[in-house]
């Protein structure tokens, strides 16, 4: 064998060995953001908790929410079902949102108006936009599926995934990509930073409070922040519960009317 034979040789098996450890790195990314989306959002096949957020402007000043949280996962990993109940302030007071998370398609989502006596479903379009005044966006409350996006491991770093995920549709989101870091000893995340259209920060989510309930990892304090308005919310989870017996009837648009009062007082 000539030399530039064993030449190419050589360059045909490193760009081969290349290729395969790129394969393997993507393969590796798509499995943690799946982890992290199960450990986040599927915890047991049900649960609640009471929420009281507080919304402070870039003067600031606060405003509170208080809230209780249904869930019920129709299928693990895949289909569920999601009931929130507002008791305070008084403006918000006896409204309800209503998700039925599924894949491979837009979620479904109506909110009741009690002022107006109103169901109004939320668009598609309107997942990216404010929940009900807060710096968290309607996608924050049910997730974001995970096969929306391209996902690539950047680094380890500090006992924590660093993830890249790039939106495979950028005219459905004002993003153009999110880093997101996963703790690697229970795959649960923890930061989350938003990058607009031009490359630039604008939005961070970040786990402030993390803590083990009946043996699930569970964030109990966490924070949104806008940096282009400089606003922040801060949400705290209290009478977390995993494993309820709730009724899959519950999460239907009769009972947006109607609040299940068993189950959203705590």
């Amino acid at each position: 064998m000539s030399t530039r034979q064993k030449s190419i040789l050589i360059l045909t098996v490193v760009a081969a060995l290349l290729m395969c450890n790129q394969v393997s790195f993507a393969e590796d990314a798509n499995e943690i953001v799946k982890k992290a989306d199960h450990a986040a959002y599927y915890k047991s096949d049900s649960g609640r908790a009471d929420v009281t957020m507080e919304i402070t402007d870039s003067l600031g000043r606060t405003r509170n929410r208080k809230m209780a949280i249904l869930r019920l996962d129709v299928k693990d990993g895949a289909e569920q079902k999601f009931y929130v109940y507002f008791h305070e302030p008084n403006d918000v007071k006896g409204m309800s949102y209503l998700v039925w998370k599924q894949i491979g398609k837009d979620d479904d989502r109506w909110l009741y108006l009690p002022a107006m006596d109103l169901v109004r479903r939320v668009s598609a379009s309107d997942k990216r936009s404010s929940f009900v005044g807060t710096n968290f966006v309607y996608e924050d409350i049910s997730g974001r599926g995970t096969e929306e996006d391209e996902h690539s491991l950047l680094e380890e770093e500090d006992g924590k995934y660093k993830i890249k995920s790039v939106p495979k549709d950028l005219g459905s989101v004002e993003f153009s990509y999110f880093i997101s870091w996963i703790d690697k000893s229970n795959y649960m995340p923890v930061k989350a930073e938003y990058y607009d259209k031009q490359g630039k920060l604008y939005r961070t989510i970040e786990a402030v409070e993390v803590k083990d309930i009946k043996g699930y990892p569970t964030i109990t304090k966490m924070k949104a922040t806008d940096l282009n308005s400089g606003g922040n919310t801060v949400s705290e989870f209290s009478n977390v519960d995993y494993d309820i017996d709730v009724e899959e009837n519950i999460f239907t648009e009769r009972f947006l009317r109607r609040p299940p009062r068993k189950y959203i007082e705590g």
